[in-house]
């Protein structure tokens, strides 16, 4: 585990950077302002800047960076996964009915539904320019799969929910669609873009995966365990919208008829799932759900922290250790 001033001083790197990223982001927006309606900038604006923690924009230069480039266009290139990020969040939300987003409005209860599908379509098709601009068709190529990848893993959620799937595989395919492919495709096209070798771009995008794998089972934690004041959402929603995560998925299949049966009939009944969040979440509780869960992301950052060894000749870099911070924060973060 990391030590306080080893955490401190990643924390440190985390939040110059993601100031840094801003700042181009900002300049991005700045140029387009003369072109396009001021709602939608109004939009953008809201929308951007909320406090997000730019983790794929930071991957994207830290994989740049460990593969040989360390030029500005890097954070350029970081900024359209944060563009594409955002643009899944506005929509999302509405998908959801999500009122808040990190203790704020959501853009659609602050804008309106149209205002907010339009304004992720637009981001959508900046971060795809912005990808091709400066990583060719190779990066573009991984972009497109991540994307599509991710509205596939949508429906795969969706349909999850609908037949109450309690295979852990079929989740495992969800969460990698949802989260997993974006976050290994930032290392990936980091990478590529960063003039890596075959292996080092490998690599590179298997620990996106682990981590990405680790991020959503976490964000599945969260939603029944997290604090809402730390969050900036509420908790239940997954189990309201009858969503098969992890702990749930692990609990009802070792739980015994009886608790088996109660899970099963509160996933039948829309009115059950809101309220009874706090009797599901004792049951889970009971058969180690959580902890069982915990476990299976804390795998995944051992896996993401194996992958890295074929940078061992780095291994001091500033590059690596936040590579490795940002694999441990996955499992501390509160929000």
């Amino acid at each position: 585990m990391q030590s306080v001033a080893h955490r401190e001083s990643f924390l440190a790197t985390v939040i110059e950077e993601a100031e840094k990223i801003d700042r181009y982001m900002r300049e991005d927006i700045a140029q387009l302002s003369p072109d396009f309606d001021g709602l939608l900038l109004e939009v953008l604006d809201y929308g951007l800047f909320n406090g997000g923690k730019r983790i794929r924009p930071l991957l994207v230069v830290l994989a740049s960076r460990l593969c040989g480039k360390t030029d500005a266009d890097s954070y350029r290139l970081g900024a359209a996964f944060e563009y594409l990020h955002a643009a899944t969040l506005f929509h999302d939300d509405i998908i959801d009915s999500s009122e808040t987003r990190r203790g704020k409005q959501s853009v659609f209860k602050k804008f309106g539904i149209i205002a907010a599908i339009l304004a992720g379509d637009f981001l959508h098709a900046q971060s795809m320019s912005m990808v091709g601009k400066y990583s060719g068709q190779a990066g573009l190529e991984v972009f497109c799969r991540a994307t599509t990848g991710m509205v596939d893993g949508e429906f795969m959620q969706l349909r999850n929910a609908q037949r109450h799937n309690l295979s852990e595989l079929d989740y495992y395919d969800a969460i990698m669609g949802k989260t997993g492919l974006l976050i290994a495709a930032a290392c990936e096209i980091g990478a590529i873009y960063g003039g890596g070798n075959a292996q080092s771009v490998k690599a590179l995008r298997e620990y996106g995966v682990h981590l990405g794998c680790a991020f959503q089972i976490i964000d599945d934690l969260l939603d029944y365990l997290g604090d809402p004041g730390k969050t900036g959402k509420a908790v239940g929603n997954d189990i309201a919208e009858g969503k098969m995560t992890l702990p749930l998925i692990l609990t009802i299949n070792a739980a015994d008829h009886t608790d088996r049966n109660r899970l099963m009939h509160v996933l039948d009944n829309q009115d059950e799932r809101v309220r009874c969040f706090d009797e599901v979440c004792a049951i889970i509780s009971r058969y180690g759900g959580f902890d069982e869960a915990r476990k299976r992301a804390e795998q995944e950052v051992e896996n993401a922290f194996m992958v890295l060894d074929v940078f061992s000749e780095k291994k001091n870099s500033l590059e690596l250790n936040v590579l490795q911070g940002l694999a441990l924060y996955v499992l501390s973060r509160e929000k």
